[in-house]
């Protein structure tokens, strides 16, 4: 079976905009537009679209999901990593938060959660794990397309083309301060099951 994993178009917290639900965060004009051309460029139908609860990612899957209206639409448990508690940051803008991004990237502990409303990386790799399995317990010829988030994309990624690296090792290398997001908005990365195991494509153009 293939899918393709789908970051939201830009929203309002990539354009800098403080927010106090991260769940509610909507789209700009501009991920809209991604969001829109997303659905144009489709090529086939998926038997299945599946996205994460949280608006921007139903917002950037609506015009896809206007566009085959026979298709089936579930909500899976596949919303971004959150791992600095919510509570102490909710409505600071991302230059505040980066010693503590800093901080909590460079010790690199899997096992640790900031605190409630936070999880801790190797919680985010176990639902990337199961996200998996639910794809790869699907008929063989199945496509699906899967609209989430940047990180949890990039995690799937990691768990798959980076097998070999224990738990550690790939947080070192899930993020660099200054570089930009490894998934970018409106980007497509194709997952492949077959044999038994899963094999990750090339990521596909998007709209940055």
């Amino acid at each position: 079976m293939r899918a393709i994993f789908i970051r939201h178009g830009q929203s309002t917290g990539n354009a800098g905009v403080p927010c106090d639900d991260l769940g509610a965060i909507e789209l700009t004009e501009l991920g809209q537009e991604q969001a829109r051309e997303v659905a144009a460029s489709w090529t086939q139908a998926p038997a299945l679209i599946v996205t994460s609860p949280y608006t921007r990612t139903r917002q950037t899957a609506a015009p896809t999901i206007a566009r085959f209206p026979g298709v089936p639409v579930e909500v899976w448990p596949i919303e971004e990593f959150t791992y600095l508690q919510p509570a102490r940051w909710n409505g600071t803008r991302s230059a505040e938060r980066m010693p503590h991004l800093e901080r909590y990237w460079s010790a690199a502990d899997p096992d640790y959660c900031d605190g409630e409303g936070a999880e801790s990386f190797a919680t985010l790799l176990r639902r990337c794990e199961a996200a998996l399995a639910r794809l790869a317990a699907m008929p063989a010829a199945s496509l699906v397309y899967v609209f989430g988030h940047g990180q949890f994309i990039q995690a799937a990624r990691a768990i798959v083309a980076d097998a070999h690296l224990d738990e550690r090792a790939k947080m070192r290398a899930f993020w660099r301060k200054g570089e930009p997001p490894a998934i970018a908005n409106a980007q497509r990365v194709g997952f492949h099951w077959e044999g038994g195991r899963w094999s990750c494509a090339p990521a596909l153009a998007g709209t940055a």
